[in-house]
């Protein structure tokens, strides 16, 4: 079970960040992290050797799928801005911040998912094609719709400082 922990635990703050940034709620995504790690501890065994990162993210990006289903509709709330806040961003970058992540839940999943693995946690298109069971050049695809789509969001949006949407993979 140590070496186990030991191969997890280095995952858990990606996983936290994912989980933040799909539901923008900080304690529940506390609590999908938990739920993809007890998932992944009880089907360590028939895990096939790959990806350990991959693998986790497609664990926990189908929890988050069925918790959806199931709900029909997430709750969204501010606990995501709580960290830009005690980070001590400006008022006016944190306005900006607050358009990026509206744009972003505005996004479909299938294009969020991709652009929050690509752009959030620096994952390959490899790695995210991987997780989530499509075609690298889907992934590619549905990234550059996602751009798009964020871009004409950020046009409308009041404030924000559109050069930082450049910096995106």
């Amino acid at each position: 079970m140590d070496d186990l922990a030991v191969l997890i635990e280095p995952q858990i703050p990606a996983l936290r960040r994912y989980a933040t940034a799909l539901l923008r709620q900080r304690e529940a995504a506390d609590d999908l992290v938990q739920d993809t790690l007890e998932r992944a501890i009880r089907a360590w065994p028939q895990r096939r050797e790959g990806d350990l990162r991959a693998w986790l993210f497609a664990i926990l990006r189908n929890r988050y799928l069925e918790g959806v289903r199931r709900r029909r509709g997430i709750e969204v709330g501010p606990e995501a801005l709580m960290e830009i806040a005690e980070a001590g961003v400006d008022p006016e970058a944190a306005v900006g911040a607050r358009d990026v992540l509206d744009g972003i839940a505005a996004l479909p999943e299938e294009q969020r998912s991709v652009l929050l693995l690509v752009a959030v946690e620096d994952m390959s298109y490899a790695e995210v094609a991987a997780v989530l069971a499509i075609p690298v050049g889907t992934v590619m695809s549905r990234l550059s719709r996602a751009r798009g789509r964020l871009r004409a969001f950020l046009d409308r949006a009041p404030t924000i400082v559109t050069g930082h949407l450049r910096r995106v993979k």
